[in-house]
C-alpha cells in the first residue's frame, strides 16, 4: 500500500480497473499520509475528507460495474487553493479573500469531477500568485522536496509539494509567468503550461486574464495527459510509439541561457546531449526580438494585476506580504497608453518568434537559471528576494509572452528541468515528445 503514494496517477488508475486497487482504500491511504505527515500546514490549505471520501465510494461502484469514466477513475488530486471548490473555502493564499466560500466548482474542477478524479483538497500558493518563488508567510510555505530549507518554487507551490512529497498523485496549478513549470522543476516533476484560452478559467481566482493558463503537476508525462484531459473533460492524446528520431529542436541562446548557475547549465547541456544521443537534431537559435518582449513584462503583467485587484488591495493594504504588495503596486502608474503600445509591440516580438522557430518542432531551454534559494535569506534580505524571483521566472516567462505551449521535464538533476516550448495549441504534440524526451533522459 505504501508504494501507491509513490506510484504514477496512470499506474493507480490501471490498478484500478484491474481490480488490484480499491479507490476507497487508495483514498484512505492518502489521507492517512496527509494527516502523518509533519509539513502538511504547510502543503495543503484544507483537506477534504467528505468529498474525498464520498468520490472514492461513488469511484468504487463504477469500477465494480465496469462504468469508468476515464483511466483516473478514482486516482487522488490535488488542487491549487485558486479553484473555486464549491462549500470549500478559496482564498488563493491571501488575508484579502479569507473566508471566501464559492456556491459552484471551477469548471476544471467540475470537469475532473465528472471524470471520477478524487478531491483530496486545496494546496498552498503564492498570495494571489503573484511569485515564482513559492514563498507565502501569509498563508503558508511548503517545503521544496530536496532541501527543506528551500522555497518549493511557486505559485503552485503546495500543487507541487503535494505530489513530490507522496502526498497526492497528481497536482492542478495555474501558469500566468511559469507558476507550473517552477516548482515542478524545482520538485523533480513533469509541468505542463497550457496555451492561453485552452482550458477555462471559469472558477480560478485571476491574476493576468490574458497570459493566465491552468496546468498539471505531474509524476510522468503520461500523467500529464491524462490530467489536461481531466481538466477539459475530453480525450487524451496518443502517447505510444513517440520517438525522437529525425526530431528538430531549436536550444534557444537569447536570454534563456544568461547567467545560468552551474548546476541547471550542466543538467541543460547533459540533457541536449541525451537527445541528441536519441536521435533528435538540436541547432542553436537566436530570436533578438525576445529582449524586447521580455522587457515588456513589466508593464504587461504588473497593470493588468492591479487593475484586477487595486480595489480589494487598497481596501486593506496591511493585510499583503510586503514583497507581493510592492510587485502589485508596481502596475499602478502606467497610462492605458502605455498598456496598449506594449501589447501591440509584444505581438511584433510573437511574429517574429513564430517567423524564427516555424522549422522547429519544439524549442528548448533550461526551465529555471537557479536552484531553489534559501527561505530565511529570501525573508530577511530584499535584494536578494527580487532578484531571485526575477530569474526564477526569466525562462519560463518566455512561454507565457510568446504564447506558447510548454512543457518542463526533470532531467535527472535534482532541481534542474528541460523546457520544451511547443506552438499555441500544440498540447497534444508536445506531449508526444515529451513522452520521448522523458525516455531518452531516464
Amino acid at each position: 500500500m505504501q508504494d501507491w503514494l509513490t506510484m504514477t496517477a496512470c499506474d493507480l488508475g490501471r490498478g484500478i480497473g484491474m481490480g488490484q486497487i480499491d479507490p476507497v482504500e487508495l483514498t484512505e491511504a492518502y489521507l492517512s499520509a496527509i494527516d502523518a505527515h509533519p509539513h502538511l500546514d504547510r502543503i495543503y490549505a484544507r483537506v477534504t475528507y467528505d468529498r474525498a471520501r464520498a468520490e472514492a465510494q461513488a469511484a468504487k461502484e463504477r469500477a465494480n460495474l465496469g462504468l469508468r469514466r476515464s483511466l483516473l477513475d478514482g486516482v487522488p488530486i490535488s488542487w491549487k487553493d485558486l479553484f473555486d471548490t464549491a462549500g470549500t473555502a478559496t482564498e488563493a493564499g491571501s488575508a484579502l479573500l479569507k473566508g471566501r466560500v464559492p456556491e459552484a466548482d471551477a469548471v476544471v474542477v467540475r470537469n475532473a469531477t465528472a471524470m471520477g478524479a478524487v478531491c483530496l483538497g486545496k494546496t498552498h500558493m503564492s498570495e494571489l500568485a503573484f511569485s515564482g518563488l513559492g514563498l507565502n508567510p501569509i498563508t503558508g510555505t511548503p517545503p521544496c522536496v530536496d532541501d527543506e530549507a528551500a522555497v518549493p518554487g511557486g505559485s503552485s507551490s503546495g500543487a507541487a509539494a503535494s505530489v513530490a512529497w507522496g502526498l497526492a498523485a497528481g497536482g492542478i496549478g495555474s501558469d500566468t509567468g511559469g507558476s507550473v513549470r517552477i516548482p515542478s522543476t524545482w520538485n523533480n516533476l513533469v509541468g505542463l503550461k497550457t496555451t492561453a484560452g485552452r482550458v477555462s478559467l471559469e472558477g480560478t481566482v485571476p491574476l493576468c486574464l490574458r497570459f493566465d493558463t491552468v496546468g498539471p503537476l505531474a509524476r510522468s508525462v503520461e500523467d500529464a495527459a491524462q490530467l489536461l484531459a481531466l481538466l477539459e473533460g475530453g480525450s487524451p492524446p496518443d502517447l505510444r510509439g513517440a520517438n525522437l528520431k529525425g526530431r528538430r529542436f531549436a536550444n534557444l541562446q537569447t536570454v534563456a541561457q544568461d547567467d545560468l548557475r552551474k548546476a541547471p547549465e550542466q543538467a541543460f547541456n547533459e540533457a541536449i546531449d541525451r537527445l541528441t544521443a536519441a536521435g533528435a537534431e538540436i541547432v542553436p537559435l537566436e530570436v533578438p526580438e525576445l529582449k524586447d518582449a521580455m522587457a515588456l513584462s513589466g508593464i504587461l503583467y504588473t497593470t493588468e494585476a492591479y487593475g484586477l485587484w487595486r480595489d480589494v488591495i487598497e481596501a486593506n493594504p496591511d493585510a499583503m506580504y510586503p514583497e507581493i504588495l510592492a510587485r502589485f503596486r508596481a502596475g499602478q502608474n502606467a497610462t492605458g497608453a502605455d498598456y496598449i503600445a506594449a501589447w501591440s509591440k509584444l505581438k511584433a516580438c510573437r511574429a517574429a518568434w513564430d517567423a524564427a522557430t516555424s522549422g522547429f518542432d519544439a524549442v528548448l531551454a533550461p526551465t529555471a537559471p537557479i536552484l531553489p534559494p534559501n527561505l530565511d535569506r529570501l525573508m530577511s534580505d530584499h535584494d536578494y528576494y527580487v532578484t531571485e524571483n526575477l530569474l526564477a521566472l526569466r525562462n519560463t516567462r518566455i512561454g507565457n509572452l510568446m504564447g506558447l505551449a510548454a512543457l518542463t521535464l526533470p532531467t535527472g538533476t535534482p532541481g534542474c528541468g528541460l523546457m520544451m516550448m511547443g506552438y499555441p495549441g500544440s498540447e497534444e504534440a508536445l506531449l508526444r515528445l515529451g513522452s520521448a524526451a522523458e525516455a531518452a533522459l531516464a
